[in-house]
């Protein structure tokens, strides 16, 4: 875990996870509970750091992908589009950030 913090690219696996967890509360917890027990406040709490964890990975992301000289048209794109697709970062994360080399 402590090696993570060592590279972009393992920052970039750790905030995808951060960013993913934030959206499944967000989604599946959050607005439920906003819409059907009327009470909006974990959508007031989750909602802005749930926005800063996504601009986090947007960043985060350009910057590997120039960093690692990823083509935009193969993989940047698909880094990107996995941040607003639930499970779609935990996803990413297996099949393309688990296997780029340091």
């Amino acid at each position: 875990m402590k090696n993570l913090f060592k590279t972009n690219v393992g920052r970039l696996r750790i905030i995808a996870y951060l960013e993913g967890l934030s959206l499944l509360i967000l989604v599946f917890i959050a607005v439920p509970l906003k819409h059907f027990q009327h009470n909006p406040a974990m959508v007031k709490t989750m909602g802005p750091i749930h926005g800063a964890l996504f601009l986090l990975f947007i960043f985060n992301t350009i910057s590997v992908g120039t960093e690692q000289r990823w083509k935009f048209k193969t993989t940047t794109w698909k880094v990107l589009l996995a941040c607003i697709i639930p499970f779609g970062t935990f996803y990413i994360d297996s099949k393309i950030l688990g296997k780029v080399k340091e």
